[in-house]
């Protein structure tokens, strides 16, 4: 699984003219799933992501975690996220999992992360095309591919 985090002061999705989740203070995080992924790369990632101090603490210091401020999360499936740009112009996406292998592994995800936070979660709608609202907080983005655990 391949993440890009974001801290966020607020974040939305919006589907079709509708917003379908919107979050404050917290973490938006794009979700992109391969055929290698598994339950045990969702356990790794849920617990590195709501334990990753990203967060200010009274110095100002990235010293707190979503867990820490109680803060909210929204998370957005994007297979793009395992583009591969090798050869030509083109990005191949021949990596990112179908939507029969990626949906119950999105869903899990989602699960586990609102239970980790014992709070309800945002999610967008697996292969929607979404209209994604972020204002930054910071900017800090932070990579994560639990694949390659570096």
């Amino acid at each position: 699984m391949r993440t890009v985090i974001q801290r966020v002061q607020s974040a939305s999705v919006t589907i079709d003219g509708e917003i379908k989740s919107a979050i404050g203070k917290g973490l938006l995080i794009f979700l992109g799933i391969e055929d290698k992924d598994s339950e045990a790369d969702i356990e790794w990632l849920v617990k590195k992501i709501v334990n990753l101090r990203i967060f200010d603490d009274e110095n100002g210091v990235m010293n707190r975690s979503i867990i820490d401020i109680d803060g909210e999360a929204l998370v957005v499936s994007q297979f793009t996220l395992h583009a591969s740009t090798k050869k030509g112009n083109r990005p191949s996406y021949i990596k990112a999992s179908k939507p029969e292998k990626a949906i119950p592994l999105y869903n899990e995800f989602c699960d586990e992360m609102s239970l980790a936070l014992g709070k309800a979660i945002g999610t967008g709608r697996f292969g929607a095309d979404m209209k994604v609202g972020i204002l930054n907080d910071g900017p800090v983005t932070i990579l994560i591919d639990s694949q390659n655990k570096e």
